[in-house]
């Protein structure tokens, strides 16, 4: 070994092969491109194995990468199989130094397409962040057992409070018994985490969070997610009453979100995934773009007075924004949870997904709008896709009256019955 120079090796060199010396080569290609090969023969074969590439491999550690590889054939061992051992070593060693709160980051990465929205994102994130990150989010996620992910559900939680008269909303207890939906989502998401990491090789094994044939057995059936509440929409006539309850906590950003939601009949995600540039303010409409809706389509929403105050109003609470209605932290969006909370301090068994339901009920029961205008208002599908875009684009404005009408009746201006504006859509 020895027999190549540094100094020529810098230089240009003429395509082909040079020898240093004990199996060490350094190949040139046509192009110039230089990379060192160690070649032996191994139970009578001629092998060869890539050291590296010239310069970013210099001479000195090639010839003791070479070394290395004589001193393996010397005690009958081959330098391939070793090199992969080693090679395996190191990924063994860096997977038991990621975290579960590393490993969710590269699990969530790697599928944008899963996330529709930043709301979706945030949502599904906020779950593990509460209730997983505390326990194990500094595990090493190769280590992670039944144990761990058992003490994530039957961790205890306190009971949540009625800020006004701390009436209990619910109940305080283990995760998964005194909040069985969120343990439940917990849960699967864990789960789904780990069976990428098994895919990617990180750790191997059954999956610990998995439920039947695993958990099942030591949780048993939930008997609180069985006997749970099944909240309904809120009635129509209640409406006012709530909407006016919003308008006591209109320093929260939480309940002009929810009252946007109210006045503009869209979908949780749509409304906490808004951003500004969705507003088109001057012409009071907003634009949903295709990829944030449940069919892909673009859907346009008249925007009513009020709908263009609470835009106002978030601004001068909160500034601009990534999103018109931002979470805890500025460069994400309010999370569904915070809705839901709000809900259950004012002391209503409803969802805030029924708010829709509701809006079809009062169409249906007090006015004489169309059917059809109130299911193109909640972006359902009511036509093929080439009648459909026509009704879409002619019925903005007849929607804009509607929804002017049931801003009226949200805002307590007009009563129950409101027959007499309602315009039969042609």
């Amino acid at each position: 070994m020895g027999k190549l120079a540094d100094t020529a090796i810098r230089g240009e060199l003429a395509p082909g092969k040079y020898g240093d010396g004990e199996g060490l080569w350094l190949l040139v290609s046509p192009k110039g491109a230089k990379r060192w090969v160690f070649r032996w023969k191994f139970d009578s074969r001629e092998n060869s194995m890539a050291l590296g590439p010239y310069p970013s491999l210099p001479l000195a550690k090639a010839r003791i990468e070479a070394t290395r590889c004589c001193a393996a054939i010397a005690e009958g061992k081959d330098p391939a199989q070793l090199r992969r051992a080693e090679r395996q070593q190191r990924r063994d060693e860096e997977a038991r130094a990621i975290t579960f709160k590393e490993g969710v980051a590269a699990y969530m990465a790697m599928r944008p397409e899963h996330w529709k929205s930043e709301a979706r994102k945030t949502e599904w994130l906020d779950l593990l962040e509460r209730y997983a990150y505390p326990v194990l989010g500094a595990d090493a996620i190769v280590a992670l057992d039944k144990h761990r992910v058992l003490k994530v559900l039957q961790q205890e939680v306190p009971p949540l409070l009625a800020p006004s008269d701390g009436r209990v909303l619910m109940p305080g207890g283990p995760l998964w018994t005194s909040r069985p939906e969120t343990a439940a989502k917990v849960r699967l998401r864990i789960e789904q985490v780990l069976d990428w990491a098994h895919a990617a090789e990180i750790r191997s094994g059954e999956n610990p969070a998995r439920w039947r044939g695993n958990l099942k057995e030591l949780l048993g059936k939930n008997l609180a997610r069985r006997r749970r509440k099944h909240y309904r929409a809120l009635p129509y006539k209640d409406i006012p009453s709530f909407v006016d309850e919003l308008h006591e906590r209109r320093n929260l950003v939480t309940a002009l979100a929810l009252e946007f939601l109210i006045l503009t009949t869209t979908r949780t995600s749509e409304t906490l995934g808004a951003r500004p540039n969705e507003m088109d303010e001057e012409n009071a409409v907003w634009i949903i773009p295709p990829e944030r809706m449940k069919a892909e389509r673009e859907h346009r929403v008249p925007l009513c007075a009020r709908a263009l105050e609470i835009l106002r109003e978030v601004r001068a609470l909160h500034g601009n924004s990534v999103y018109v209605f931002p979470g805890r932290k500025r460069n994400q969006p309010l999370s569904n949870a915070a809705l839901l909370a709000l809900v259950q301090r004012m002391g209503r068994e409803v969802t805030v997904h029924g708010c829709r339901s509701t809006f079809r009920d009062w169409v249906a029961e007090a006015t004489s709008f169309d059917r059809d205008l109130a299911e193109i208002q909640i972006a359902h599908k009511v036509a093929d896709d080439t009648e459909e875009a026509y009704w879409r684009s002619l019925m903005l404005e007849k929607r804009r009256a509607m929804m002017n009408a049931w801003a009226a009746f949200c805002e307590g201006h007009i009563g129950d019955n409101v027959v007499q504006i309602g315009v039969r859509a042609a």
